[in-house]
């Protein structure tokens, strides 16, 4: 017989960030409950990527001994305050196999005794009136069994789950990536498409290397390399073994292009694929293929909500519309973990891998403290400063610069946080106005754009300035060949390390929103910002100018 049941939050979804979500929740004491349509945790990587090769990386040697610093090179495990277990301790295989994945998912859910719900498929998702007629009621989330799950919030952890399937004429006789072989047997002597530029298509590519008598891979615009982006979604070197095959010609080819149209030859039964080229003037060519693999990706599944809470969709409708927050721009208390908070910063940082989105995961849950539990962001405490409250702050501490210049190099020399989303999430160090005067804290790794909205509506306090502290790479970084010693470098020490391409500390100065100065500490080769004349000692100077709390100096010179 159907059931009904009440809870706070509902988490759909139990792969890494519903996993992730749920340890949150749990250590904080919530009414949650997980549900998963598999039969246990990690069910997507059971079966993706399909040649069971992961490509985020697991470095077990390091040398590091400091647990924070060790999940810079650690993609896979879930954060935990426990910091166990890590991933690290499954396999010492750098590209490890999916199923490890797999294992490892279900070992953190039994260590920390996850409310998971498995073999239970949403097929409905409703937001009814309020019982009593006033304002929004609670979420509806009904199951394949008639069962319904009432939740006042609820976060979606589901991933991609959909193929997406490009507006291509024709397209539905090509072999899907998700259900096309992958024995290479199969494709002997063959002429293969495979469509899609990312790393699903390439992966496929070189599974068919040794079979195949030509394999062509084509899409629009330019190939991403993600040693040169920096954006560790596009072609990894670990797949781009077929470019090497296309350069050196041995009869396969990357095109660059649109796909017109996909015809089957009623003779032969071999397809015709018109190709319109993008390097040679749009010129429209007919090629003839044995096999057409469409690898273009996935997208967000909407279909189970109903209209009145559907969330809104964006970036060819692939991923929910979101706010600075994570939640839906159009659902109120509806909210988003994982994968699809990609459409926060797509193709830019890492909020797409687990490795940026558990941190993103635990941000999220911070977020909902504030909001619906009034617990504040964690703060440590740099001054407290007594201080007439309707009137300047007095008595700030000489040496304030050099307390938040020494907590700012701690925080960069081993956070993994921002190393992993670089430019998204950022520690923050606020100056605040109270009945007792200013008092200045550091808060650690808050979204960039929260932050600022944050500040705005007042989360913060009585906010007079504040500073963002990220990890970023250069302007035009992805412009930039990394091995051409060709290209030519100003003295970092000289621009205050504006011209470094690589990865490196910002500290930027905000007032109402609005950046007023910013200093880049220059980059270090192995990421250690410690020197007192190259790194810390500028900082300082930048802080006395630039006072988060206080009045700049008489003199005060921009850095």
């Amino acid at each position: 017989m159907p059931r009904e049941e009440r809870i706070d939050y509902l988490v759909v979804g139990a792969g890494p960030a519903g996993i992730q979500a749920a340890y949150f929740l749990e250590r904080a004491g919530r009414d949650y409950l997980v549900v998963e349509a598999g039969t246990a945790p990690g069910t997507f990587f059971t079966r993706f990527p399909r040649h069971r090769k992961l490509i985020s990386i697991n470095k077990v040697h390091t040398g590091w001994d400091d647990p924070e610093l060790k999940l810079r090179t650690d993609w896979n495990s879930l954060l935990s305050d426990e910091g166990a277990p890590l991933f690290t301790s499954v396999t010492p295989r750098y590209f490890p196999d999916a199923d490890d994945l797999v294992g490892y998912l279900a070992d953190f859910v039994a260590t920390h005794r996850l409310r998971i719900r498995y073999d239970t498929r949403i097929t409905r998702i409703a937001r009814p009136p309020a019982e009593d007629g006033g304002g929004r009621g609670d979420f509806t989330a009904v199951d394949q069994d008639g069962h319904t799950i009432r939740a006042r919030r609820i976060i979606m952890a589901t991933g991609v789950s959909r193929p997406y399937i490009p507006p291509i004429e024709g397209v539905e006789l090509a072999e899907r990536y998700d259900l096309v072989s992958v024995d290479p047997a199969g494709f002997t002597g063959q002429r293969v498409l495979i469509i899609g530029r990312g790393n699903s298509a390439f992966e496929t590519a070189d599974n068919l290397i040794e079979t195949a008598s030509v394999i062509h891979v084509a899409g629009p615009g330019s190939l991403r390399l993600a040693w040169q982006t920096h954006f560790v979604g596009h072609l990894r070197a670990v797949n781009n073994n077929f470019l090497d095959t296309y350069q050196l010609k041995s009869e396969n080819a990357l095109l660059d292009g649109e796909i017109l149209h996909i015809v089957r030859d009623p003779e032969n039964g071999r397809f015709r694929v018109a190709v319109k080229f993008a390097r040679v003037n749009e010129v429209v060519k007919e090629i003839r293929y044995d096999r057409v693999i469409l690898a273009t990706g996935f997208r967000f599944d909407a279909s189970v909500f109903a209209e009145e809470c559907r969330p809104e969709l964006m970036i060819k409708d692939r991923f929910p519309a979101q706010t600075e927050a994570w939640e839906s721009v159009n659902v109120p208390d509806l909210y988003f973990a994982g994968t699809i908070t990609q459409a926060r910063d797509f193709k830019k940082s890492t909020s797409g891998f687990i490795h940026g989105y558990r941190y993103g995961v635990r941000a999220l849950h911070h977020i909902l403290e504030q909001r619906y539990h009034d617990r504040p962001w964690p703060r440590r405490a740099l001054t407290a400063a007594p201080a007439d409250p309707a009137g300047p702050p007095t008595d700030l501490p000489a040496d304030l610069p050099a307390t938040i210049a020494d907590a700012v190099i701690a925080r960069v020399n081993v956070t993994s946080a921002l190393w992993q989303l670089f430019g998204f999430l950022g520690d923050a160090v606020i100056a605040t106005r109270g009945p007792d005067g200013v008092s200045v804290g550091y808060h650690d790794e808050v979204p960039v754009d929260h932050l600022h909205q944050a500040v705005a509506d007042g989360v913060f306090g009585d906010v007079e300035r504040y500073l963002t502290v990220t990890l970023e790479y250069g302007a035009d970084h992805d412009k930039v060949n990394p091995f051409d010693v060709s290209v030519g470098r100003v003295s970092q020490q000289d621009t205050g390390g504006l011209d470094g391409r690589y990865l490196h500390p910002v500290v930027r100065l905000f007032e109402d929103g609005k950046p007023v100065a910013e200093h880049h500490v220059t980059e270090n080769l192995e990421n250690e910002w410690d020197s007192e004349d190259v790194h810390r000692a500028p900082l300082v100077r930048f802080l006395t100018d630039h006072p988060v709390a206080g009045d700049a100096p008489a003199a005060a010179n921009p850095s």
